[in-house]
């Protein structure tokens, strides 16, 4: 199969912006339908980029989406300067969340961000530096 790059885009996402979270997952899942990607491949591209964006919003202050699409597969690389991440294992564990008391109002922190990234993806790799920030690399193949 050519690897030829059918689309590429970069993203701004504003931390705590709660207004317009969730647009950059629509507008990616939008491109890959146009692009005429298989639905299945779409709703896991969409699962794992709206996850991801929401805990940039929730904790990430400012971060880029770097959306990277070719015939093979979907590439999303995000990087935030927020909080960081003090224990990655913990955090991969389902149902665990920082979450606040003001998130979980607005029906936010289940804990399920990580893990649902991570089950999404065909390749997944977190790095966190408490203080600098999270950078995220998710690859979801196109089978």
């Amino acid at each position: 199969m050519d690897d030829k790059e059918l689309f590429k885009k970069n993203f701004f996402v504003k931390g705590s912006d709660f207004a317009n979270a969730g647009e950059v997952s629509i507008e990616i899942k939008n491109i890959l339908k146009e692009i005429g990607y298989n639905s299945e491949v779409v709703r896991r591209v969409a699962i794992a980029a709206y996850e991801a964006e929401m805990n940039m919003v929730m904790y990430g202050g400012d971060g880029e989406i770097n959306f990277t699409v070719n015939s093979s597969q979907v590439k999303i690389d995000l990087e935030d300067h927020g909080i960081g991440i003090a224990d990655i294992n913990l955090a991969m564990q389902k149902g665990y969340s920082t979450a606040t008391e003001e998130m979980r109002e607005m029906g936010f922190g289940a804990g399920m961000g990580l893990p649902n990234i991570k089950k999404n993806s065909d390749d997944f790799k977190i790095f966190s530096e408490v203080g600098k920030g999270t950078r995220l690399k998710i690859i979801i193949m196109n089978k």
